[in-house]
């Protein structure tokens, strides 16, 4: 299984989660796990996803999720499990 952590930050519009949901599962990555919550107007989301299935590597997903982030209004943000359990593991 490669997981993947996402975070999605911006200020709250209809939509947010239905365009990034939609594009994983056009790209056939699995959410495990998904937690939003709107807190004073700010939409904030985090998901861990298995991209074992995904039809794109992990770099186009990355690329496509930043210009997906751009359209919307929203920051996301894709890292690796390994790569993120390494930064938080202080």
């Amino acid at each position: 299984m490669k997981k993947c952590v996402i975070t999605v930050v911006g200020k709250d519009t209809v939509g947010i989660i239905a365009r990034v949901c939609t594009y994983l599962a056009d790209t056939k990555v699995n959410i495990l796990d998904i937690s939003q919550t709107i807190v004073s107007e700010y939409f904030n989301m985090m998901m861990i996803v298995d991209m074992s299935g995904s039809t794109k590597n992990f770099d186009n997903v990355n690329e496509d999720l930043n210009k997906l982030g751009e359209d919307i209004g929203v920051v996301i943000k894709c890292q690796r499990e390994e790569i993120f359990d390494m930064m938080h593991r202080i």
